[in-house]
């Protein structure tokens, strides 16, 4: 029986058994992208998918005008390419490294599927988690403000990737002010006014690509 990597909770290796993960690598090769390369291209059709196994990676889509949406953040365990390699439709957005990143490619995806059913279960019911989170992320931009918004990405982070220290829970923040007004949909000027407002409410500390939150439960107060 194989052993179960470290993942985030959640994600697609997380749900897996040991044998489903042992069967998953022996249809997989391995490989690797440094930081800032381009993993997959939205619009591109293809039927391999990528498991990662180490890393973070932002999944973004670009506007007529040239604006990048980023549409999540993904981890170690993150199944990425999955809906294109199962209906052949075109990628729905460009997955890009945010830090070196390792994953295993599954060139015929489908075929593994076909060959274990109890993991095409498991990946309904992570389809159904997407769509409820980008359901409660459209609620959020029309019921919040922008620094409603800010502080609840930076909840998510600090859930997800957070350290315990002395000053509080540290996050080594994966993305650029650019990056997070992608993810909340405001301006990169809007997002500067909201995490000045959060530090001069002594709720965070920010410096290059990391912030330290000092109190959790008041900023998801403000993120509620």
């Amino acid at each position: 029986m194989s052993v179960k990597p470290i993942t985030e909770p959640g994600e697609f290796l997380d749900l897996l058994t040991g044998d489903e993960i042992a069967a998953l690598r022996a249809s997989a090769r391995p490989r690797r992208w440094e930081r800032g390369a381009v993993v997959m291209s939205e619009g591109d059709t293809a039927d391999w998918v990528v498991v990662l196994t180490s890393g973070r990676v932002k999944v973004s889509s670009h506007t007529e005008s040239g604006t990048e949406v980023v549409l999540a953040v993904r981890g170690p365990g993150a199944l990425l390419g999955d809906m294109s390699a199962i209906d052949g439709g075109p990628r729905s957005g460009t997955v890009t490294a945010l830090e070196p990143v390792e994953a295993l490619v599954i060139s015929d995806f489908s075929g593994f599927l076909r060959a274990n059913g109890q993991v095409a279960v498991l990946l309904m019911k992570l389809i159904i988690g997407r769509l409820r989170d980008s359901d409660r992320k459209r609620i959020e931009y029309g019921a919040f403000d922008t620094t409603g918004r800010v502080a609840t990405r930076l909840v998510e982070l600090a859930e997800r990737y957070g350290e315990q220290s002395a000053d509080g829970v540290r996050v080594a923040l994966p993305l650029s002010q650019d990056e997070l007004a992608g993810w909340t949909g405001a301006s990169r000027e809007a997002v500067s006014k909201a995490l000045r407002s959060l530090r001069d409410r002594g709720l965070i500390e920010t410096g290059r690509r990391r912030v330290t939150i000092h109190d959790l439960e008041a900023l998801r107060r403000r993120a509620r």
